[in-house]
């Protein structure tokens, strides 16, 4: 059965978070995106079609303006894409025309505060020390950073009374946290809950470098200890959908937490090439759905200059190719997929296409230029599995369908693809 077009709204579209929903949404044949934000400059209008200027939730009027957006393009879900614009949203959601995709409003109050959450886990994870007041404060240095921060802004390593007690005298110490320096490596943990069956996935990555607190260069990390992390944190607190951690070990090799975000985390990027799309997922789970979740199997690494890049080890002579909603989309060549076959072609793969189309397929091929582009053809019937046709061992496939994806993945042990993850192949070094 076809799924209905699902219209969403990505607020703020200009964050590094709300482009990364781009990525991850702007090729999913029934997802329908929009954005909105600030007249004020961001990148935004350059990545969505669909751009609306609305003003800052600090502005009056502004949740008028919102369900004005809401009703005139008939959107059905908004992804918050900025921490303060998280909680607004949750707290207003009566009153939104539209679902807003994240956890319930207690825990999104609970996260905004790093104070309250570690409150709230204290006794079920190790949190960072913390200090009341100048006073408390025995050993140097320490960290200090907003309560209701974001990334590292505002945040200053102290190294003496002296200093701290300068910040106090020039800063609202109610707005500040003081807490132990811890300093060890830094890790993300991103996380998937269903509210019907709990905790999905769960996986770390590095924060190699940073830029006002995204992570810039990550890669896949390992650790037992993040799921024990991430399971304690998840029976605290209701999560729903995509959400995130993050750790940093102290001196003596322990994990603290420092805060959780129930959002999207820019740098998931790292996931979603790897088969775990965060913002569909979280879509699904809102719309009550049973979602399954395939990913892949090799090292990869990420590192962001403006634009996601990534290093793989996978190797492969051949690339098999699904038609309909994958090479085609919403009534046009996909270019993206397009661009990826030529240079599979520059650099002397093999592309077959694997297909079930409906109508005449030369036709087709024909109507869209298309006639050319393939060394091997076959036209499948509506029962045969595509996996039959799969032959070189050496290959990867491409589709929209799970479960064609899950079909190959099984049967013939290569690496799956849909749309959304093939930026990891494309290859960007001339």
């Amino acid at each position: 059965m076809a799924q209905s077009v699902c219209r969403v709204l990505v607020f703020p579209g200009g964050t590094e978070i709300g482009l990364e929903v781009n990525r991850a949404l702007a090729e999913i044949k029934h997802i329908e995106l929009h954005a909105a934000g600030t007249a004020m400059s961001n990148h935004a209008p350059y990545v969505y079609k669909r751009w609306h200027v609305l003003p800052s939730i600090h502005e009056p009027g502004w949740i008028e303006k919102l369900n004005q957006v809401i009703q005139g393009f008939q959107i059905d879900m908004i992804i918050p894409a900025y921490d303060d614009i998280i909680l607004a949203l949750a707290e207003n959601q009566e009153i939104i025309k539209a679902k807003v995709v994240t956890s319930p409003l207690i825990t999104c109050q609970i996260t905004r505060s790093k104070r309250e959450t570690y409150r709230v886990l204290k006794d079920a994870v190790r949190v960072p020390v913390t200090y009341a007041d100048v006073e408390e404060v025995t050993e140097y240095p320490v960290f200090v950073k907003p309560d209701r921060g974001q990334g590292s802004q505002g945040a200053k390593l102290v190294r003496s009374r002296r200093e701290l007690e300068v910040l106090f005298e020039a800063c609202d110490k109610e707005m500040l946290l003081i807490s132990e320096y811890l300093p060890g490596l830094e890790y993300t943990v991103d996380c998937f809950s269903d509210r019907r069956s709990g905790l999905k996935y769960c996986a770390g990555r590095t924060r190699t470098r940073t830029r006002n607190g995204i992570s810039m260069d990550s890669v896949p990390v390992q650790d037992e200890r993040f799921m024990v992390v991430a399971q304690r944190i998840n029976s605290l607190l209701e999560l729903h959908g995509a959400w995130f951690f993050q750790l940093k070990e102290a001196a003596n090799g322990e994990l603290a937490l420092l805060e959780v975000a129930p959002r999207i985390a820019g740098t998931m990027a790292l996931n979603r090439v790897n088969g775990v799309n965060f913002p569909l997922l979280s879509i699904y789970e809102q719309q009550g759905l049973d979602v399954g979740i395939l990913t892949n199997d090799f090292p990869i690494q990420i590192d962001r200059a403006l634009t996601n890049r990534y290093f793989h080890e996978l190797q492969y002579s051949t690339v098999y190719v699904d038609l309909d909603d994958t090479l085609l989309l919403k009534g046009g060549v996909n270019v993206a997929v397009v661009a990826f076959l030529y240079q599979s072609i520059n650099e002397g793969k093999k592309i077959v296409l694997v297909t079930r189309h409906a109508n005449d397929l030369a036709v087709t091929l024909a109507q869209h230029r298309l006639t050319n582009l393939f060394d091997d053809v076959f036209h499948l019937r509506e029962e045969e599995p595509k996996s039959r046709y799969i032959t070189s061992k050496d290959a990867i496939f491409i589709d929209d369908s799970f479960r064609e994806r899950k079909e190959v993945a099984r049967v013939c042990g290569i690496p799956t693809f849909d749309c959304s993850m093939l930026e990891v192949l494309t290859n960007h070094r001339i």
